[in-house]
């Protein structure tokens, strides 16, 4: 019985054949093998659109797919096509060492013939490919195990992941930039619910960065030290202590002891004066009413008095500041609430700007929403701590109040 070989080219010597040369066929054999095992050759490719066949040699040492790594050279100009034998059930490391000559040429592997599985370097891909063929008869399918410095993740190389999610290690305490210095810090929060969700857009559109987890989440950016919130190089309007002006023009003299208003000229053509006039040994009122911005958070308020002296005085002058809100269907006939006091020494000039310190916290009676607050300014002028000597002229109050919302909507 004559001698058979096996698809990869192995000779399966009979019984009683090849007197005097079993050494030699096994040799060739054990060569075979070690080739089959690690050998390494390169095989051309180069050219234009095409195809190379890989071949098997019976009992000889020559076949081009009897190596285990083969590497696949030259400069190709058109999609190359590299075919393997039917039958051949094996691996192989295939290297694509070849050039792109002009375009942007593929290489596929497959079988010689029939419509099994193929696998395909992309123009780009000059890496190494990990195949195995399954030797399927008439249709052998080539299949990928992804290896090498083109699919795997190296601790130095420079690598693009795609469709990857990292489980361990998770992102850790920073984000740092090109120059290894921290360009983000990231900390944890115990039994965290609520995160920032940033979107992109299509054309015409901004990016979108929001506060998801619970139904209601704020947003909050907190500048350092004496930080501002800008946007772009403009500072950003937050929610907090806001000022409100309120001119003894808009004010008016109480019906009972009221302040005597007046228009003071200091030199014409100069700026005049409309002030209410507060009488140095009468305690006299004056009255405003305002109605706070719906973001207004209903807390204390503080104020400061404009005045100005009509004689050279020095004396101590005592302003005193009321507040009351009254809601939509309530009665205007009120009591106001608990007043806050400031004192402030005249300068000694007259038609001077004064501007006195800010009070301490005032508490406005009944503070709500959508409410009109009605005020009492009186110059506290039966007490014996107020020593100034003329008319206190009243040029207006500055109220500070603190908001806690966007906007009023």
């Amino acid at each position: 019985m004559a001698s058979t070989f096996t698809d990869l080219g192995l000779e399966l010597m009979a019984t009683g054949e090849n007197a005097g040369t079993w050494g030699t066929k096994t040799n060739a054999n054990l060569s075979l093998i070690e080739q089959l095992t690690g050998g390494v050759l390169q095989v051309s490719i180069a050219g234009g659109a095409g195809t190379t066949a890989l071949t098997i040699a019976d009992g000889a040492l020559t076949g081009t797919a009897q190596q285990r790594i083969i590497e696949l050279t030259g400069s190709i100009t058109g999609n190359r096509i590299v075919t393997f034998p039917l039958l051949t059930e094996n691996f192989y490391i295939i290297k694509n060492g070849t050039t792109n000559g002009s375009g942007t040429p593929t290489v596929q592997l497959k079988a010689a013939s029939g419509s099994g599985a193929t696998v395909t370097f992309s123009a780009t891909d000059k890496g190494y490919k990990l195949i195995y063929l399954d030797g399927v008869a008439t249709n052998t399918g080539l299949f990928e195990a992804s290896i090498g410095e083109a699919n795997e993740v190296t601790l130095t190389g420079t690598q693009t992941l795609t469709n990857k999610t990292l489980t361990a290690p998770k992102i850790g305490t920073s984000i740092l930039d090109t120059n290894g210095n921290e360009l983000l810090l990231l900390t944890a929060t115990s039994s965290a619910v609520n995160e920032l969700t940033l979107a992109n857009a299509a054309t015409g559109n901004g990016p979108i960065l929001s506060a998801t987890g619970e139904t209601n989440v704020d947003i909050n950016l907190n500048p350092k030290g004496t930080g501002v919130l800008k946007s772009a190089t403009a500072a950003v309007k937050i929610a907090g202590l806001e000022t409100m002006w309120v001119p003894a023009a808009a004010m008016f003299g109480t019906t009972t002891n009221g302040a005597d208003p007046q228009q003071v000229e200091t030199t014409a053509g100069r700026p005049d004066m409309k002030v209410l006039d507060f009488d140095a040994g009468t305690a006299e009122n004056a009255q405003f009413s305002v109605a706070f911005p719906k973001s207004w958070n209903e807390g204390t308020i503080t104020y400061q008095v404009f005045w100005s002296p009509s004689n050279t005085s020095t004396g101590n002058c005592l302003w005193q500041l009321y507040g009351v809100s009254v809601a939509d269907n309530g009665t205007i006939d009120v009591t106001y609430g608990t007043q806050q006091q400031i004192s402030d020494a005249g300068h000694g000039t007259v038609e001077d700007q004064q501007v006195s310190s800010v009070s301490s916290a005032l508490t406005v009676k009944s503070a709500a929403a959508d409410t009109q607050t009605y005020f009492q300014v009186t110059r506290n002028a039966a007490d014996g701590s107020d020593t100034f000597t003329g008319d206190a002229r009243l040029l207006g109050i500055k109220i500070f109040f603190t908001t806690d919302a966007a906007n009023d909507a």
